[in-house]
């Protein structure tokens, strides 16, 4: 009954146009002997009707029609909204692939490496790079091969060089010697230089580093370099390049960490250097010019040069000393061979 009330409320007109069409025509007919009037009438009422009737039964198609097709724009928003979703998950699920592979790239170009290794890659390093961040013991290393052989290069091709160095403070004679204590507590044995590590050697190793820097920035006026003298010691070697950076320790033997230059971790230890560097003891180089070094240079310039940058050299070091600390600044023997 509710079906057929609903199916009226929708189909009234029709209904209603059907009743009458049909209504008028039985009575015209029936009432009088028809003319050609009535008859003429009476078509077209019955025209009408079946045009009503027609409009009733096309209804009663168009209704299940409609119903299908809404069922299928429903079934089809589903799909669409669950073929979205899995979209969503696909993404995400590249942008995870994207991360991993990235990770196992930059994972990849850490490379480990030992012995004779570390010296061949860092020869690589010097050969074309225009800048140089070292963190370390006393530098050594740096005035045996890296400072000299980075300024010859720049100096043939006529460009600038940038150099920033953090060694040990050589005044703070108490983290001298905790460096000395690790150096021996590491090995006991002699290094490539053929001394042990003291206190003492220590604190001459650094003086030498302060008074090699001057010395090329003095001869080379392109050479831009920066030292800061730090106040606690590090087990590690850092040396940055142009193309990647050389993780070290204090044992050649050892191995070593490479970063290429085109992955992001070069760019974290390139600010964590900077960084440390500010934090640092600053030398004043830029003040070297007043105490002007001889290519050979004597005591009194050394002591002159020391001076002038404000670092005391070590209470009681006698002429021998400051000739130790010359020769150690400007012939330094390569550690590692």
């Amino acid at each position: 009954m509710t079906r057929f009330a609903i199916w009226l409320g929708k189909n009234a007109d029709a209904v209603i146009a059907l009743t009458i069409a049909v209504v008028v025509a039985v009575i015209s007919l029936g009432l009088k002997v028809p003319n050609e009037s009535d008859v003429v009438n009476s078509a077209i009422l019955a025209v009408m009707g079946l045009l009503a009737s027609s409009v009733l039964r096309d209804r009663g198609r168009r209704i299940p029609v409609e119903a299908e097709v809404r069922d299928t724009l429903r079934a089809s928003s589903a799909t669409l909204d669950g073929l979205s979703e899995r979209l969503q998950h696909i993404e995400r699920f590249e942008s995870v692939i994207s991360d991993t592979k990235r990770a196992l790239d930059e994972t990849a170009v850490v490379r480990v490496i030992s012995g004779a290794q570390v010296g061949q890659v860092l020869a690589e390093a010097r050969r074309a790079t225009d800048r140089w961040f070292f963190k370390g013991g006393t530098g050594t290393y740096i005035r045996a091969r890296t400072l000299p052989e980075c300024v010859a290069a720049a100096r043939r091709e006529r460009r600038t060089l940038l150099f920033r160095v953090e060694i040990l403070d050589p005044t703070n004679v108490e983290v001298c010697e905790a460096y000395a204590r690790h150096r021996r507590s590491v090995s006991d044995e002699p290094d490539g230089t053929g001394e042990q590590w003291t206190t003492e050697r220590t604190r001459k190793e650094a003086y030498a580093t302060i008074l090699a820097a001057c010395w090329h920035k003095q001869r080379f006026g392109m050479l831009d370099i920066d030292m800061g003298l730090s106040q606690t010691m590090t087990t590690l070697r850092y040396d940055l390049s142009k193309s990647c950076v050389v993780v070290t320790r204090d044992d050649p033997r050892g191995e070593a960490l490479v970063i290429d230059a085109d992955k992001f971790y070069y760019g974290w230890y390139s600010a964590e250097l900077q960084v440390s560097l500010d934090q640092a003891r600053r030398v004043p180089i830029e003040q070297a010019r007043l105490a002007p070094l001889d290519d050979e240079p004597t005591v009194e310039e050394t002591r002159k040069l020391f001076e002038v940058l404000g670092i005391d050299l070590a209470r009681g070091y006698t002429d021998r000393d400051v000739i130790e600390i010359i020769r150690k600044g400007l012939r330094a023997k390569d550690p590692f061979e």
